[in-house]
């Protein structure tokens, strides 16, 4: 009998280690599977990540291609016509006591503003201009051209030694602050916007865009599904993305908005 007892003892004593085996054995089965549909899920956030990012680089690529066309166009066909308009014009010949010579010459000072404004635009639009010249450079022109326009007291002011950015970077930064500059002027009713640029000590690049405009809610803004809504706002923080900048935007309803753009530049050498 007691043989017996302890037969039964073992085979209890057996069967709780088969089971508590069995039962390990699932839980790391499981945890496994876990892990691996983590990871699985990992993969397919990054490669939808990578794919909007080569979707969008794709979208900017082909953007700033058609910007060049576009530059290009108003170059070559409506600056040079605008051109030679001016120069029939200035050929008439008409004399300063003739009754048409005040319009004649209103008109020509009309054509001179249009041809400085197509000539400015072409700057802006032209990719390889932005390039050449540099960031700085352009940012202090697309200020400038504001300022001529009376629309809003403008300011622009930089700080540091200026660090060489590669082209891709100088051109998405640019258009990022072109993109803050034009909802600046159409959303925000400012009456005073401060642009500056700084290339710190540490090897970080800065950009900072100020007003005292009406500001908004940017949660709201980043939100909303509406063609209206946030589309601009996204773009630009996409585009920060493209090229590892930080796009910083603060904002409060009857006070204004302030951007900061911040990219750490390679430190030692340029980039």
């Amino acid at each position: 009998m007691p043989d017996q007892n302890k037969e039964i003892l073992s085979v209890i004593i057996i069967g709780g280690v088969l089971a508590l085996a069995l039962l390990f054995f699932i839980v790391i089965v499981l945890f496994l599977y876990q892990k691996r549909q983590h990871k699985h899920e990992e993969q397919l956030v990054k490669l939808k990540e990578e794919y909007d990012q080569e979707l969008l680089r794709s979208q900017l690529e082909i953007q700033e291609s058609t910007l060049k066309t576009i530059a290009q166009e108003l170059h070559d066909n409506i600056g040079q016509m605008l051109s030679v308009v001016k120069l029939s014009m200035a050929g008439l010949g008409i004399a300063k006591d003739h009754p048409a010579h005040a319009s004649i010459e209103n008109s020509r000072d009309i054509l001179n503003r249009a041809i400085i404004d197509v000539a400015n635009l072409t700057k802006s639009l032209h990719t390889d201009r932005i390039a050449q010249i540099g960031l700085l450079e352009a940012v202090r022109f697309e200020v400038d051209i504001i300022k001529k326009t009376g629309l809003v007291n403008i300011n622009f002011s930089s700080s540091g030694e200026e660090e060489h950015l590669d082209d891709q970077k100088s051109i998405f930064l640019f258009r990022m602050f072109q993109e803050i500059l034009n909802n600046t002027l159409k959303h925000s009713k400012a009456k005073q916007i401060n642009v500056a640029i700084n290339f710190r000590l540490d090897h970080i690049f800065e950009l900072k865009l100020e007003d005292n405009g009406v500001g908004f809610n940017v949660e709201e803004k980043k939100n909303k599904p509406s063609a209206s809504g946030g589309v601009g706002l996204k773009s630009m923080i996409n585009r920060a993305k493209l090229i590892g900048c930080d796009f910083i935007i603060n904002s409060k309803e009857g006070v204004g908005t302030s951007v900061m753009i911040t990219l750490p530049l390679s430190q030692g050498k340029n980039t």
